[in-house]
C-alpha cells in the first residue's frame, strides 16, 4: 500500500487532471472553427442522439445540476442552437430540441471532436488509451456526483 501512495503522490494526478482539462478547454474555445463552447457541444451531442430530451436528463448526462443545465440551455437558446418546449405530459417539465442551426453546428462539432480525439490519442496504443479511458471512467464511480452516494 505504501508504494501505491508514493506513486500516486509522485504523479500529482489531481494537478495533472486539472491542468489538462483547463488547457484542453481553452485550446478548444480558441479555435477559429469553434462556434460553441465545449459544454454547448456536449448538449448538441446529446440532442443529436435523442432530440427532445428533458432538461434534467440532459443535465444528468452532462453531470450538471439544475442551475448548470438551465444556464447552458439559456445560452444555447440565445445562440439559436436549441429551443426549449414545455413537455406535453408534464407542464412543469421542459424538453430541449435542436434547431436547424444547431444541427449544422453539431455536424461541425463532431468533426472537430474527432480531430481533438485524434490529437489526444496520438502516440499511444489502443491498449494504452483503453486503460486511460477505464481510469477516467472509474473516477465517476469512486467520486460520485451526489456525495450522499459514498
Amino acid at each position: 500500500m505504501r508504494n501505491k501512495e508514493a506513486a500516486a503522490r509522485h504523479h500529482r494526478l489531481i494537478y495533472l487532471l486539472n491542468v489538462a482539462q483547463r488547457r484542453l478547454l481553452r485550446w478548444m474555445a480558441a479555435q477559429p472553427s469553434s462556434e460553441v463552447t465545449p459544454a454547448q457541444a456536449g448538449l448538441l451531442f446529446i440532442l443529436g442522439k435523442q432530440d427532445g430530451v428533458l432538461m434534467g436528463e440532459a443535465g444528468a448526462a452532462l453531470d450538471l445540476g439544475p442551475a448548470g443545465i438551465s444556464g447552458l440551455v439559456d445560452r444555447s437558446v440565445a445562440a439559436r442552437l436549441v429551443e426549449r418546449r414545455a413537455d406535453r405530459e408534464d407542464g412543469r417539465a421542459w424538453r430541449v430540441w435542436l434547431t436547424s442551426k444547431g444541427r449544422t453546428v453539431l455536424a461541425r462539432a463532431k468533426t472537430d471532436a474527432a480531430a481533438v480525439n485524434a490529437a489526444l490519442t496520438e502516440g499511444f496504443t489502443s491498449a494504452e488509451i483503453d486503460i486511460v479511458a477505464r481510469w477516467l471512467t472509474s473516477i465517476q464511480d469512486k467520486f460520485p456526483r451526489d456525495s450522499k452516494e459514498t
